[in-house]
């Protein structure tokens, strides 16, 4: 089931996306990029591929619309990063109100700035389990790096190269289980052939460990 939702937060509503497959078994909110939302094609492509997984997801604009035409102009809130982890930490209480996926394991899927705001949030998710970041700016989580408890996969391009230090520096501050799986030949958003469906391989499965190790059993990371 995917259809289109609206999240109250009480001062803002946001607007998204949400799957929910046959038999779920987890729960993945998605922090998008700068300058990205809802309908971006490639955390929809891998929203998708989680979806055959038993795993459900939850694609939310974290800016509200009035919030995004603002930021259309001027370019600051797609990058408070304060504001979207706050954002994303909210729409994770949401989720747990309801009844179709409360209860379940939750992880946090953040791309480009996102993954930021994801960082940071999960150091204020006691039992978040798993997070994946794309084409990340874990830079931009700051000290929280150091705080962020639930085990962390970190996926980069190989041609990415200033994100790809970034991420190298981001993967020594953390203090948690992490990893990073690091794309041949891929760009900042992997538009290269088979590159984005690497880095849906290698989300799920991470997700698949972490979440429940029951959805994937022994098979190890591809």
């Amino acid at each position: 089931m995917k259809r289109e939702i609206a999240i109250e937060l009480g001062t803002a509503t946001l607007h998204a996306v949400l799957r929910i497959p046959p038999g779920m078994r987890a729960v993945v909110l998605f922090a998008h990029g700068s300058g990205s939302g809802r309908r971006s094609p490639r955390n929809n492509f891998v929203a998708q591929r989680l979806s055959q997984s038993g795993i459900a997801t939850v694609l939310a604009d974290l800016l509200s619309a009035q919030e995004e035409q603002i930021d259309a102009v001027t370019a600051q809130l797609r990058f408070d990063i304060a504001l979207l982890s706050d954002r994303l930490r909210a729409a994770t209480e949401w989720a747990r109100r309801q009844s179709a996926l409360r209860g379940y394991p939750i992880g946090f899927f953040g791309a480009s700035t996102g993954a930021a705001a994801a960082l940071v949030a999960a150091t204020r998710v006691a039992d978040l389990l798993a997070v994946v970041s794309r084409g990340g700016r874990p830079d931009l989580a700051g000290a929280a790096l150091e705080q962020v408890r639930a085990p962390t996969l970190l996926i980069v391009g190989s041609e990415d190269r200033e994100v790809l230090a970034l991420n190298r520096s981001a993967l020594a501050a953390l203090h948690c289980r992490s990893r990073l799986e690091v794309i041949a030949g891929a760009t900042h958003l992997f538009p290269e052939p088979g590159a984005l469906e690497q880095v849906a391989a290698r989300a799920t499965a991470w997700f698949e460990q972490c979440l429940n190790p029951d959805l994937a059993g022994a098979r190890d990371m591809p």
